[in-house]
């Protein structure tokens, strides 16, 4: 849920619906019941009253909740929410229940808007049969535009080629899931939906044997495979971990300018970064502490004597020990946070032009199970197409 929007406001103007809005309430952390003032006497406490009609109050209420629940017909709550909609990323969910409360319905936001997870929660409150109608729901196959969100993934960008990626799915397309990074729960074990092949590289693959491509990915494909890019939906798993070291005082701007610039050169997607590490004499290092803030990532600390004891540190510094008590701090941060044997950025120093500071960078990359039933990209790059042109 956003961190500006309450959770639930739930809404009631019959008798009936108000003993469903009650059980609801308290079914559902935080909700705020809203019943018609006509009904004032049967409101439970703590309910909110509003006069008909419910636009004004919609009017208010609209984008200050992430889902609305209506205990009253589709019809018209559909008339009334229709001048407030926006577009799908910013709307909240709607659902609507019957007055039997045998029904909870998904009107709206089903995907972006976790609609269709309210109404399954709805649902289960009330006792009542949950109605989804997104295609990908309702057939069983890849949401694509929320695929692994409760795992952290993100979409590199929600308006490139997600509504395609939407059709080839839910059509049965050929689509190739490529998947370089990230957790195998994306889909539970077992085959993959009808028209998905599994592949976990993009060598040997051609991106016009597919309708689509769906890559998981910490890199910067669009640099290091434009043609891929070009027909791809690109998903970042969060799978960097990022050691630093820096100069007491190095100020704030020059490290985030430094972090930024080093995945750049090393083509990786700052969205795919999950924390930052160090030595713990640097856990009260003001630039640090306002970099992991600033991008919401966890900073991790560790004992000189923890860092010092990693296998894996590629350049050792006899002077870096010295002062600080580990042969590292990159380096070892890195490879400790992600728990990995192998860096995949070795450490880089930046520094500016009369700064007088510099930072030291390295990235590790977490190391993710493979699906059991994940195919190999030679074989997982032939596409449907190919297979019936060759027999």
């Amino acid at each position: 849920m956003t961190a500006t929007r309450k959770p639930f406001a739930v809404y009631a103007i019959t008798r009936h619906g108000i003993a469903s809005a009650r059980r609801l309430v308290e079914s559902l952390p935080g909700a705020d019941l809203f019943v018609s003032e006509k009904l004032a006497s049967l409101a439970p406490e703590g309910a909110k009253l509003f006069p008909l009609p419910m636009g004004p109050l919609l009017a208010d209420t609209f984008v200050a909740y992430d889902a609305h629940v209506f205990v009253i017909s589709v019809g018209a709550v559909v008339r009334m929410v229709a001048p407030l909609l926006r577009n799908k990323k910013v709307d909240p969910a709607v659902i609507c229940v019957d007055d039997a409360a045998r029904f909870s319905i998904c009107v709206l936001s089903g995907h972006v808007g976790r609609g269709n997870v309210f109404t399954d929660r709805v649902a289960a409150a009330l006792g009542a049969q949950s109605v989804v109608t997104t295609a990908s729901d309702a057939i069983g196959t890849l949401t694509v535009d929320i695929l692994a969100r409760d795992l952290g993934w993100t979409l590199d960008d929600p308006d490139r080629n997600v509504t395609r990626g939407c059709a080839a799915v839910v059509n049965a397309a050929p689509v190739l899931f490529v998947q370089e990074t990230g957790e195998p729960s994306f889909w539970p074990d077992g085959p993959l939906p009808e028209g998905v092949r599994y592949a976990t590289s993009l060598d040997g693959v051609d991106p016009a044997a597919f309708e689509i491509l769906l890559i998981a990915s910490d890199r910067d494909v669009a640099r290091s495979h434009p043609a891929h890019f070009e027909n791809a939906v690109v998903y970042r798993p969060k799978s960097l971990m990022v050691g630093l070291g820096c100069d007491r005082g190095a100020t704030s701007e020059m490290v985030a300018r430094g972090v930024d610039a080093l995945l750049a050169r090393n083509g990786l997607a700052p969205a795919s970064v999950k924390a930052i590490a160090t030595v713990d004499k640097k856990s009260d290092e003001v630039a640090l502490v306002a970099l992991a803030e600033s991008r919401g990532w966890t900073m991790h600390t560790f004992t000189a004597e923890a860092l010092d004891a990693v296998e894996g540190i590629e350049t050792p510094s006899e002077t870096v020990k010295k002062f600080v008590g580990t042969r590292g701090v990159a380096e070892p941060a890195a490879l400790l946070a992600a728990g990995a044997a192998k860096l995949l950025v070795p450490k880089q120093t930046y520094t500016e032009d009369g700064a007088g500071r510099s930072m030291t960078f390295a990235v590790a990359r977490v190391p993710f199970a493979k699906r059991s039933d994940g195919a190999s990209a030679p074989r997982a790059a032939r596409s449907t197409r190919e297979e019936e042109k060759h027999g």
